[in-house]
């Protein structure tokens, strides 16, 4: 295990705050139909944190998800704006933080990839597509590495 970095960061709205202590090697990408389904995307990234590690300001409205396995997900976004924050166990001891809102994100980089069996066929080619730094009708670009 690697050393563990703080993280943080708020909801669009600003109303929740997010702090916590994660391991950069236990950041993924999720392609599970579930995470495409409820993150409205192809994946979610998730940076993973203990209880102990974990820390949130304001009151988050959850959901709670029961998937194929039958394993029921907590899952949390702000009430006021829609940011999803987490999903965790119904005892509260683990906590995926989706990497988003973080001000890390451009830092934690998955270095797993779960439930490829359900990734969408044209996630290896979004390379091939035409990149805009910005929305339609600003400059060509390419992907940053």
């Amino acid at each position: 295990m690697a050393e563990k970095i703080r993280v943080d960061g708020r909801c669009h709205c600003g109303s929740i705050e997010v702090t916590a202590q994660v391991d950069p090697e236990m950041v993924m990408a999720c392609h599970c139909s579930d995470c495409q389904k409820i993150g409205g995307g192809p994946y979610r990234a998730v940076a993973v944190s203990d209880a102990a590690d974990f820390g949130i300001t304001g009151t988050p409205r959850e959901y709670i998800k029961v998937a194929e396995s039958g394993n029921r997900r907590v899952q949390a976004f702000c009430g006021d704006c829609g940011t999803q924050l987490y999903a965790c166990d119904e005892e509260r001891q683990r906590f995926n933080i989706r990497t988003g809102f973080l001000n890390q994100s451009q830092t934690l980089v998955p270095s797993k990839h779960i439930f490829v069996s359900s990734a969408l066929g044209w996630i290896n080619d979004i390379e091939d597509g035409d990149c805009l730094e910005k929305g339609p009708g600003s400059a060509e670009t390419r992907f940053r590495r």
